[in-house]
């Protein structure tokens, strides 16, 4: 079962950028936490994180499987700045900054989790557009993964995070 992401949006002041994504997930909360806060969930669809101290102020470095157009993979150091099981998981790191995480049970009656995405961060209009293409591309691959298909990296292009770039340049985000 393949459910689009829903668009991101921005607010911004400057070169200071807001992204938000809230995605209805039909999976458990247990299921979304392991895909979001875990040395074994997080490659299927974001980044391989190593080293990868799960509690608030611990060591974190995300390490991006896939390139950008020029070929080079993003490896991001930073902290874990807020930790609850379950329910927070925040890490601020080098080019991404603050990566924020929030998960809720789904109403009563549709089950699910709700995932509230935040990330903060600085850079011109282009990163700005390029952060939201890829965070939207990136949740298309977590629904993926959550269904039991994680990411084949060495299949990845760069074509379908054009597409979502040019959807967001022209004003869905």
């Amino acid at each position: 079962m393949e459910i689009p992401s829903p668009y991101g949006a921005a607010e911004s002041q400057g070169d200071i950028h807001t992204l938000r994504y809230e995605l209805s997930i039909p999976y458990p909360v247990d299921e979304v936490w392991d895909a979001i806060a875990t040395p074994e969930g997080l490659p299927a669809w974001l980044a391989v994180a190593e080293p990868f101290e799960q509690r608030e102020g611990g060591a974190i470095t995300l390490r991006w499987q896939n390139t950008d157009a020029q070929g080079n993979a993003t490896v991001a150091p930073g902290r874990v700045t807020a930790w609850q099981p379950k329910r927070v998981a925040e890490y601020t790191v080098e080019i991404h900054g603050r990566i924020r995480f929030e998960l809720e049970p789904g109403p009563l009656g549709v089950g699910g989790t709700l995932l509230h995405f935040t990330n903060e961060m600085t850079g011109t209009e282009d990163v700005r557009l390029d952060c939201l293409a890829g965070w939207h591309h990136h949740f298309e691959y977590l629904l993926q993964a959550l269904g039991g298909n994680p990411a084949d990296w060495s299949a990845w292009t760069t074509e379908r995070w054009r597409q979502l770039r040019e959807e967001y340049r022209r004003g869905h985000g």
